[in-house]
């Protein structure tokens, strides 16, 4: 029996796969959407009434709220709206993404590494890495402008309808496509296109709305990576990547309804380009990206400001937290050079830090003492230099020494693995 015949509404609201979407919901935490109802809120709520919802569902006369226009930062400047659906509501996508996934992920590109089980980001830059290493030295960088808002409903529904027979199901698809979207200000949007960011249907949508593309650059023989919107083509000379470029750029327009962003995509060469925040270089080294550097001092900065409310043990947690993460996915760069040279830049924002909370001649005096500093050298203490030069002082170097800071836990995790 197809795919298309299997899958059915009921099993997306069967007792097995709504128990693991509530897991996966509950795991992922989350902001409450339109209604404020918190996990523990909606638990409640479904014990009450799960089965005049189911029912609502089957008989497809159930209505998904709003979601809530949230506005976040974006690392390369700007800000990108998310859609947060209720609780309720993300609970429903993930039963609906967990047997859909089920039909697509068979059929999608070996290519394609972006929200897929056992599939990163690391795994998509190691076959690039691969690509250069083999003399596909240019590539071609497309980055499509608002992917995400610029999604065709239609053609997105006639995509899943190939594989999705049951008409209930297309339906509550449809209407979760179609979910207004409100403001803060309370204002509600219309959606006629776009797969909003922020709930769990979203990304599978998203890959389902490319795997065409991914087809299209298989019969082409072309050699590529996909990370969701991130697309990376890799040729052999700067002819055949500028013609690549600018014939995908036409293809993706006439088949997909999506426009290219000319001042991010590009074709150059391997050396120059970045992909996931890692530089992948002729040799097939591959380093950290200067954007991914520029971000990491930016969130230094952040981190180490004075003025933050925090006891020293919370700035630990909130430091490890965050230094111990971005390593874990920067650590598999085997270029590290740059690391190497940040890596006194940020202790010296660290002593900065520092220096600023001992607040005064008395407090710097007693926190010098505790950490060693005798005789002319507490004599610092009263200096009226500015906070970013004292942080190079040799009293205050002495004072918190690289082994001092390690031993609070202050640490630089590419230093303690010995890169």
């Amino acid at each position: 029996m197809s795919a298309t015949e299997e899958v059915k509404l009921e099993a997306i609201l069967s007792q097995e796969n709504m128990k693991k979407a509530w897991a996966a919901v509950k795991r992922n935490d989350g902001a409450a959407g339109v209604d404020r109802k918190t996990i523990l809120d909606t638990k409640a709520h479904l014990k009450q009434h799960w089965p005049g919802i189911r029912e609502k569902i089957l008989n497809g006369n159930y209505q998904p709220a709003a979601v809530r226009a949230v506005e976040i930062p974006k690392a390369s400047g700007g800000s990108r709206l998310l859609g947060i659906p209720t609780v309720q509501d993300r609970l429903l996508q993930q039963a609906l993404n967990q047997i859909l996934s089920e039909v697509f992920e068979p059929k999608m590109s070996q290519h394609s590494y972006g929200f897929r089980p056992n599939r990163s980001a690391h795994d998509a830059v190691t076959a690039a890495r691969g690509y250069v290493t083999q003399g596909k030295r240019w590539v071609v960088d497309i980055d499509l402008k608002s992917f995400f808002d610029q999604v065709s409903h239609d053609r997105l529904m006639n995509l899943v309808s190939r594989e999705v027979s049951d008409k209930r199901m297309l339906k509550l698809i449809g209407r979760y496509l179609r979910a207004p979207m409100r403001h803060a200000d309370g204002r509600q949007e219309k959606r006629l296109r776009g797969t909003p960011q922020g709930g769990p249907l979203s990304p599978l949508l998203a890959n389902i709305y490319l795997a065409p593309l991914d087809k299209e650059l298989e019969r082409r023989g072309i050699a590529f990576v996909r990370y969701a919107d991130d697309i990376a083509l890799f040729l052999s000379s700067e002819r055949s990547a500028q013609r690549a470029l600018e014939s995908i750029k036409a293809w993706l327009m006439k088949h997909l309804e999506l426009e290219v962003n000319e001042a991010k995509s590009g074709a150059g060469s391997s050396g120059g380009s970045q992909l996931l925040g890692f530089r992948i270089h002729e040799t097939g080294d591959v380093s950290i990206a200067p954007k991914a550097l520029q971000r990491l001092k930016e969130r230094v900065r952040q981190l180490w400001d004075a003025r933050q409310s925090l006891k020293g043990d919370e700035m630990r947690t909130q430091w490890q937290r965050y230094i111990t993460g971005w390593w874990n996915y920067f650590g598999y760069a085997n270029w590290r050079r740059e690391l190497k040279e940040i890596s006194g830049w940020i202790r010296r924002h660290m002593r900065k830090c520092f220096w600023l909370r001992w607040h005064n001649r008395a407090g710097r005096t007693n926190a010098l003492w505790r950490l060693g500093v005798r005789g002319r050298g507490l004599k610092v203490a009263g200096c009226r230099r500015g906070a970013w030069p004292m942080a190079r002082h040799v009293v205050v170097n002495q004072a918190l020494k690289t082994a001092t800071l390690n031993r609070f836990g202050f640490t630089l995790p590419w230093e303690l693995a010995g890169a």
